[in-house]
Parts: C-alpha cells; structure tokens; sequence
C-alpha cells in the first residue's frame, strides 16, 4: 500500500494526525485582486503574474461594491489591492476612490515601476484622502539580489517610484523577501542605505518546497505557541475574477488557483473554516508567521 500523500486529505495529515483547521474570527481586511497581468515576470511568483497571465481578470468597479456593502456590514476596516500589478487596472482609482469614501482604509501593493509612474496625477488626486497606503515590492536592498527575481535593472525603477512616493508625501512602507540570510538588523541596515531614509520594512518568508514542508496538525499551535486566530485566514478573505466566470471569494491572497480554497460567491458565504491543506498554510502562515496585512 502507497503511502499517504501530504496536503491530500482534508481531515487528517499523511500521517494519519488530526489537520489544522481556522475558523474565522473578525473579518478585518478584504483583498481585491485586480487580475494577473503584470508589467514583468518574477522569476518565483506564487500567482504566476506576468504580462501574458490573464487568468484572473481586471475586477472593475461594480463587481466590487457588493462585497464592500458585506465588508462593511461584516466590521472590516480594510480593503487591500494586490495583482498582477494593481496599477495596470484601469478601474483601480475608481475602486480606490469608492473604498476611501466609505471609510475603509485602502491599501494597494505595487512594484512602483511604469504601471504606477505612468499614472502619477490620478495618484496624486488620492494622496490626502484619509487612509490611503501603499507597500512597494523591493526583494532585497541590492539590485543583484532583487534583479535576479525581477529582471535585469528593475531595482533601479522600482527604487526610483519609491523614492517618488516618498517625495510626494505619500504614506509607504517596503516589503522585502528572504532570499538572502542576513539579520534583521543588517536587512534594515541595508534598504536604508539604499532608499537613503528610514521607512517602514516587512520581511516576508519564501515558501518552502512542499516535500520539505510539515503539514500543519491540531497540536502545532500548542507545540507553537501560536493561536488559530493569527493566522491570516481567520481574519481576511480575497475576491478574484477568474476568466470569463463571476468574481468569487478566496480563503487568501496567496492560493488563487487551487479550488479547494474557493469559498463561495459571497463573503458571507465563504465566512467558514479554512483547512490547512497547502504547503503555504506552513511556510508563510504559521511556521513563516506572516501576514500579508499591514
């Protein structure tokens, strides 16, 4: 008899133990995700972005606004855009604007490059409207580092909308990625240098190869320390637009393709548990500790 394969079972573990289940707590942010096409292609995307990828479609405005009707009914304080790179949304400040004006602070994750630069004046029509941040993609503070993922002199661009943005006065913070071993004390050390100020500065934790990764069980969180609750599904969800379908509601931000994280068409309906069934329920969530929340 084969042995039991990892992630399979939604009940229990490949070896034979309870699985990690997250019941949904408060919801406090809602991510939009405006559509996989991007203006470049990372070489280790958990999306699969690029220019070509339209597998998820632009969200425009009116496909929005009953799921912002439920977010708000529901007590959340935050609308999160992430991508594919949300600037290359047509609808995205028609969006923005709609989320600012019902009182939720907006968040939108960009890479700074030409998609956001080609649209400064609409950018700068929202910069004093209450609530508005953005969280700019810099993998690391080295252009070596960064270009190896991103592409050969995409540092230098990204670098330069940062710098933009932060000249223009608008509230920014840096995410990076931990391709590279280094303290936090040294990373800090490093964007600071490199962006030439202090700024905000969340390291995320690189998903690990699904063999090496151990799935998450009911005694983890004792064995953790850690509580169901922080874990980012309990407290988010994600609406997609796949290609040519009516949007739907994911568990995260970070697993758009597998069905078993469709929770329904509407927020109250995807309101449920979330089982840990995916290698990124490990390696960003619990073992990572992260959240892609600010």
């Amino acid at each position: 008899m084969a042995p039991a394969a990892k992630w399979a079972d939604a009940a229990t573990t490949a070896k034979g133990q309870a699985r990690a289940v997250v019941a949904p707590a408060a919801l406090r942010t809602l991510w939009l995700n405006t559509g996989t096409l991007c203006n470049i292609e990372c070489a280790n995307c958990y999306i699969e972005s690029s220019p070509r990828n339209d597998r998820l479609e632009y969200l425009r405005r009116a496909d929005v606004l009953p799921f912002l009707d439920e977010a708000r009914a529901m007590g959340a304080a935050e609308i999160g855009f992430t991508g594919g790179e949300p600037f290359m949304n047509p609808d995205l400040f028609a969006m923005a604007g709609e989320c600012l004006a019902r009182g939720f602070s907006v968040l939108i994750l960009t890479n700074a490059m030409a998609p956001m630069t080609n649209r400064k004046s609409e950018l700068l029509a929202l910069r004093d409207r209450a609530g508005l941040r953005l969280r700019v993609s810099l993998d690391h503070h080295t252009a070596a580092v960064h270009d190896a993922e991103r592409g050969k002199g995409s540092f230098d661009k990204t670098l330069e909308g940062l710098k933009w943005l932060l000249d223009s006065g608008f509230d920014v913070s840096v995410a990076g990625r931990s391709f590279v071993e280094e303290s936090e004390e040294a990373a800090r050390d490093g964007y600071r240098r490199a962006i030439g100020r202090e700024v905000g500065l969340t390291i995320f934790p690189e998903m690990g190869a699904p063999g090496e990764l151990p799935e998450i069980t009911t005694e983890c969180w004792s064995i953790l320390g850690k509580a169901p609750e922080s874990v980012m599904c309990a407290s988010s969800r994600m609406v997609v637009k796949r290609k040519g379908e009516r949007p739907a509601v994911l568990a995260c931000t970070l697993i758009p393709y597998d069905a078993r994280f469709e929770l329904g068409r509407t927020l109250r309906e995807a309101w449920r548990p979330v089982t840990l069934q995916h290698p990124h329920c490990a390696s960003f969530c619990v073992l990572g500790g992260a959240s892609c929340s600010a």
